[in-house]
């Protein structure tokens, strides 16, 4: 790699110009991992079922930054809103990631070349002229900058995966990217070494530290690690080798059933990244196929590294396992690990574009505790106490608590960034491939798991309590009254869009009258609240009684009465209501329900939903319009102006927007609600709603 794009974590309290290098760093470092494409086809492949086209990540990191920097009202215009809806979601393997081929009409690399450029000049001014102070923090306004940099360095590597997944044919040898030349058909054999256990504070302070931290980082939580062994070195391919050698991957008794179903369903023999070759096997790196160098690591899902450690508890005759996050910061304390930006490992591109040998960077008694490949954990991932979700992207770690995400910690060699940190806490669903692999421990302590996962986020609870009750605080059941509403009104009764829909509950509603519904919210949160209701038939959530006095609750199916209804015809989506996706068309009714005066361009919503409706199509609008500059810049309110002397309010501003496509089909009505407000309290309200039809031209 060359030396001038090799970076360090900058700090809180960096100044302007070190912001923007490491921004122009990571931004060239991102492109060049798309220069070992022998050509521009190679954007449009899809190396990975369950991920899109090339081409959308390449588009993706750039439109993050523009679609931050809406959000928190940092610029008010769009480059390309077409580009920022369709570049802007779908990672990893969520409910409401579209990967459906007639949804995207992709457009050239050039294009998108032309539009990366554009984003890289409008982030530049937006660094030169910010007004900001450090040390930054989460309210700081140029922690939307720094958040870009950090995801778009996430997609360095993430990109390089399924770079490794490509036909070889359709990559080329790279000067920026070394393959590591040590290999051996030989490798090391690992021992299990002792580690002094310790009690562990996992997770920081809000605002604490030196470095950026995504949401999940934030909160405490304290953990007793009693003393365990673990292996001196990462598993090798070697090690591996002898698995699968011992057939493995046809002995289900090493397989949890979610690793069973996996291995059926792929028909896996081997690791994703082997290449059988007769006898022998070869090996996938970046952008060259070699012997399977057997002392380099192996790189596995989660399902993988687990069934082998059930081998070896088989073959050892003692329990192996997977390290939890806690016995891993317990290893890296033993290891002395404190330069956690400056420690030589093989992380961050600064030696090889590769693996390298397993017995080559050491750490205390240790092997590549820190680089080489991510390390597999026992642990999901779950929100500490005191956990936040950051309002400019509550979808990063959130979507996650779902109990099929666990986490990975150490860093690979293309690792950079906040990655590296020993604080980072990142993901992956368990089948999922990454430059990762794992270590094992012996311990006589297991890591306690539950059964049954509770929603424990207050606010989420409180909707889940609204949308789901029969009644909230007296006031019955507002979805409802949406459904028996939207059933009135509707001329025809195929396709409803219920846009702004929450935690999903009014879709659901609209299912007993509807063929087909879409619900759209801009919450990951909410969305995964609904999709869950969906797929598992429960919603469990934890409703705050008094104090700290929780009381759990159970939703199901049936006791919504919905047990009957084909939900085969209801599907949720994350999106931005002020910017949808072109496919989003072709409704017989659309509703809108206290949305309004939660946008950021109320009048760009209203005026795209006519050309989204069928001919007779109706459109629902029901707000409280209780405006709010936290959610939206008073510029942009319907009404609270005077004109010709009169004062105009919300209502009659929205009528002036609508008369053009639209006709009043009733008179504005009010319906009584429980509204959280701006300062997260709930309050009796009444949504004024209103129903037109769409004029036939």
């Amino acid at each position: 790699m060359q030396k001038n794009l090799i970076t360090k974590n900058i700090k809180l309290t960096s100044t302007r110009e070190q912001i923007k290098e490491y921004f122009l760093k990571t931004y060239k470092l991102f492109e060049k991992q798309f220069e070992i494409f022998k050509d521009d086809s190679v954007f449009f492949e899809r190396p990975e079922p369950l991920r899109h086209q090339l081409i959308f990540y390449f588009g993706h990191t750039a439109t993050f930054y523009i679609n931050k920097m809406i959000l928190g009202k940092y610029i008010k215009n769009r480059i390309n809103p077409k580009y920022e809806a369709m570049f802007a979601i779908g990672v990893d393997e969520m409910s409401w990631d579209d990967l459906s081929y007639q949804h995207y009409d992709w457009p050239s690399v050039d294009e998108v070349r032309i539009y990366r450029q554009k984003v890289k000049e409008e982030v530049l001014h937006y660094i030169d002229s910010a007004d900001f102070t450090t040390p930054i923090t989460w309210d700081n306004p140029m922690w939307v900058i720094l958040m870009g940099i950090e995801h778009e360095r996430i997609h360095i590597e993430t990109s390089s995966v399924l770079h490794r997944q490509l036909d070889i044919s359709k990559v080329q040898e790279h000067k920026d990217f070394n393959i590591c030349q040590d290999t051996s058909d030989t490798y090391p054999k690992n021992e299990l070494l002792n580690v002094q256990g310790a009690k562990i504070t996992l997770g920081r302070k809000i605002n604490d530290g030196e470095y950026y931290g995504w949401d999940n980082e934030y909160g405490e939580k304290e953990v007793v690690v009693q003393d365990f062994k673990t292996s001196k070195y990462l598993v090798s391919n070697g090690e591996y080798l002898e698995f699968v050698n011992a057939r493995g991957y046809e002995t289900d008794e090493f397989w949890s059933a979610e690793g069973k179903a996996w291995k059926d369903y792929t028909k896996a023999k081997h690791p994703t990244f082997w290449i059988k070759d007769g006898k022998n096997y070869k090996y996938r790196s970046l952008t060259k196929v070699l012997p399977l160098p057997l002392n380099w690591p192996v790189d596995v899902n989660y399902l993988e590294a687990e069934a082998f450690c059930n081998y070896l508890s088989k073959k050892l005759s003692q329990k192996i396992s997977l390290p939890s996050e806690a016995m891993y910061r317990c290893l890296r304390q033993n290891s002395k690990i404190e330069d956690e930006v400056d420690i030589d490992a093989n992380i961050g591109f600064k030696h090889f574009a590769s693996s390298t040998p397993v017995d080559k960077y050491k750490h205390g008694r240790f092997y590549d505790v820190v680089g080489n490949v991510w390390q597999w954990c026992s642990t999901q991932i779950d929100r500490f106490e005191d956990f936040r979700v950051h309002p400019l992207y509550d979808d990063f770690s959130v979507p996650t608590f779902d109990k099929k995400h666990n986490i990975i910690k150490g860093g690979s060699w293309a690792s950079t960034g906040n990655e590296l940190l020993a604080n980072s806490r990142y993901a992956f669903r368990r089948h999922f491939f990454q430059h990762c692999g794992f270590r094992y421990v012996q311990a006589k302590q297991e890591e306690a798991k539950t059964d049954l996962y509770y929603e424990k986020d207050e606010i989420i609870s409180q909707y889940c309590e609204f949308h789901y009750g029969d009644e909230h605080f007296g006031v019955p059941n507002f979805a409802k009254e949406i459904a028996k509403i939207a059933n009135r009104y509707a001329i025809n009764k195929n396709r409803a869009l219920d846009i702004g829909c929450s935690v999903g509950r009014s879709s659901f509603e609209l299912c007993r009258d509807f063929k087909s519904v879409t619900g759209i919210d801009f919450s990951a949160r909410f969305i995964n609240v609904a999709q869950s209701l969906k797929q598992d038939g429960v919603l469990r959530f934890n409703k705050k009684i008094e104090g700290d006095i929780t009381e759990k609750r159970e939703v199901t199916l049936q006791n919504l009465n919905l047990e009957n209804i084909s939900l085969d015809r209801l599907e949720f989506w994350q999106g931005d209501a002020c910017n949808l996706k072109p496919h989003f068309k072709n409704y017989d009714l659309i509703v809108a329900i206290n949305l309004i005066d939660r946008l950021y361009d109320p009048k760009l919503f209203l005026n795209d939903m006519a050309q989204r409706l069928n001919k007779d199509g109706v459109f629902i609008v029901g707000s409280p319009f209780t405006w709010s500059q936290e959610y939206v810049k008073k510029e942009s309110w319907l009404g609270g102006k005077v004109e010709n002397g009169k004062a105009i309010y919300s209502q009659q501003a929205l009528a002036k927007i609508l008369q053009n496509e639209f006709n009043l089909l009733e008179k504005p009505f009010d319906v009584e609600f429980v509204i959280q407000e701006h300062t997260r309290k709930f309050q009796h309200t009444f949504s004024k709603f209103s129903i037109w039809k769409k004029k036939s031209n």
